[in-house]
């Protein structure tokens, strides 16, 4: 044979997946989408939500379709996080598969359907082995969730259209994963211009004494960022 020429028959059999790691607060945890398996290979075991790309889609439209079919969640904005390409990842074949994120409030219980036996959202702080490489896809969405809340304003997507900054440091600690000091979380997040505006209102929910609330600015890029280290 030429170099350089190859027929089909010179490849093994290879396939793109998509798997998809959708994170959200629930019940004061950072919570991610699972899927209980209903076929082999990994039966009954949790995984993330996902499946093989058809041959008239593109990723992009298989991640949304897979992301209704086995969960029933729909309408959500996906990110690619990052391709996985390990030759022994999947038993079945080749396999390379393209993973999206998605980090949002106020997400719906979800219903498992075509070939998940169920569908949960689970404290990730609880999750232990997936399927797959999942348990390392999941790590890698979480991580990035992480950073994304360093520099974008997403974090007040998560309160009330208005809030505290106790209850917006509340979502932090709970995504990072980590306690903050009151005082310098608060000097950090009232020093970003556009971040938080005053709304010249208090509230008393929090306890002790009345806090200013706030309503979240325009700005969607932090400068400076809040870095986790100093928060």
């Amino acid at each position: 044979m030429l170099r350089g020429v190859y027929a089909p028959s010179d490849f093994p059999p290879f396939a793109v997946t998509v798997d998809l790691v959708v994170l959200t607060v629930r019940a004061d945890a950072l919570c991610a989408l699972l899927v209980r398996r209903g076929e082999a290979p990994f039966l009954g075991r949790w995984a993330l939500p996902g499946g093989f790309v058809q041959v008239a889609e593109s990723v992009d439209a298989a991640a949304g379709r897979e992301l209704v079919e086995e969960t029933g969640v729909a309408g959500l904005h996906l990110e690619q996080l990052a391709t996985y390409g390990e030759p022994r990842r999947d038993p079945r074949m080749r396999v390379v598969s393209v993973a999206y994120l998605a980090l949002a409030p106020d997400l719906p219980v979800p219903v498992a359907g075509t070939d998940a036996a169920a569908a949960a959202w689970v404290p990730v702080s609880e999750v232990s082995s997936l399927a797959f490489d999942h348990s390392r896809i999941l790590a890698d969405g979480v991580e990035r969730a992480r950073a994304k809340l360093e520099y974008s304003s997403l974090g007040t997507a998560f309160c009330g259209g208005e809030f505290t900054v106790a209850e917006l440091r509340r979502v932090y600690e709970i995504v990072w994963g980590v306690g903050l000091d009151p005082r310098n979380f608060h000097r950090k997040v009232t020093g970003v211009e556009g971040f938080l505006v005053p709304t010249g209102g208090t509230t008393s929910r929090d306890g002790g004494r009345p806090a200013a609330l706030y309503r979240r600015g325009e700005v969607g890029v932090l400068s400076p960022p809040l870095v986790r280290s100093s928060a």
